[in-house]
């Protein structure tokens, strides 16, 4: 069960189990960004790819999180990705009793 909610002024964010996993906003150059926990992987990887970075605020506190600030048909693509690990990710993160009340089958 996925939630919604704006928060941090204009923010979108998605959560599971009251978690976040994704932060939907606009990047410096006006285009939208969207922030997402990552594997340690992931994160190792996409941290020095174009049109990702890590997500500011987050990684800066050692968190392992990614913000993509470019679009493009295949970036659309890898994000699709990307939110549904994060999601996996953090309804892992969940008790088991959360999990469960939730019906989340991991």
């Amino acid at each position: 069960m996925t939630t919604h909610v704006v928060q941090w002024g204009n923010s979108q964010v998605w959560k599971v189990g009251g978690k976040m996993f994704a932060v939907g906003g606009w990047s410096r150059n006006g285009m939208p960004a969207f922030t997402f926990k990552t594997s340690d992987l992931n994160y190792d990887f996409l941290r020095y790819k174009e049109g990702y970075r890590p997500a500011p605020y987050l990684a800066s506190r050692g968190m392992k999180w990614i913000q993509q600030f470019e679009g493009s048909k295949e970036l659309d693509e890898e994000l699709t990705y990307y939110l549904q690990e994060s999601y996996r990710i953090v309804s892992l993160g969940l008790t088991k009793k959360k999990q469960k009340e939730l019906g989340l089958n991991q």
